[in-house]
């Protein structure tokens, strides 16, 4: 096995969105929430999501990594410069922890079919390796940590221990819940 991580730049476009949207259905998540608000999305992408985040995707720091298992598009991991992701800048539940000019991951993905194959620690090593070739100093998480299995509305924010797995350590708490469950802050530099 093969694994190979790549920011998702233009050419790389169709990968991620056979992660995250295989069927590109037009009302379904491009995982923007965090990134571009409703002006914004209409501004890049005429009020369309995919046409906006294709836009994001010609940015200097693209909205994040695609892995890759045997050449294959396996997973999606939403990173960045927590500068640039503005429901972070504007949030005051998810504070800073320290004036450190983090990058943070927001979202992780693995593609269906591909789950419980343990995609997610080759997924974020990866995209820290990416981070860390942009100059991040550190590179945060917000995961939740559920008592049992995790409520498939928080699938994408991750658990602490899969980012344990991947390196990182919990460095604090938010005032952010995700169904009724704290999210942690954890790091990794």
């Amino acid at each position: 096995m093969t694994w190979t991580v790549h920011p998702v730049t233009p050419d790389r476009f169709e990968d991620f969105a056979d992660v995250i949207n295989p069927n590109r259905r037009a009302d379904h998540c491009w995982c923007l929430s965090h990134r571009l608000r409703a002006r914004e999305i209409q501004e890049l992408g005429g009020g369309a999501r995919e046409p906006a985040m294709r836009r994001l995707c010609e940015r200097a720091h693209p909205p994040g990594v695609v892995a890759y298992l045997d050449g294959t598009p396996v997973g999606w991991c939403n990173i960045g410069p927590r500068a640039e992701i503005p429901r972070l800048v504007h949030s005051r539940l998810i504070r800073p922890v320290d004036d450190v000019p983090v990058w943070s991951i927001v979202c992780v993905v693995v593609r269906g079919g591909h789950r419980k194959q343990g995609v997610t620690t080759p997924l974020i090593h990866g995209a820290v390796a990416y981070a860390r070739s942009c100059g991040a100093p550190a590179v945060e998480a917000y995961p939740v940590d559920p008592p049992g299995r995790m409520d498939t509305t928080m699938a994408f924010v991750g658990t602490r221990a899969m980012f344990e797995r991947a390196g990182f350590t919990a460095v604090g708490t938010t005032d952010a819940v995700a169904s009724k469950l704290p999210r942690i802050v954890m790091r990794t530099a």
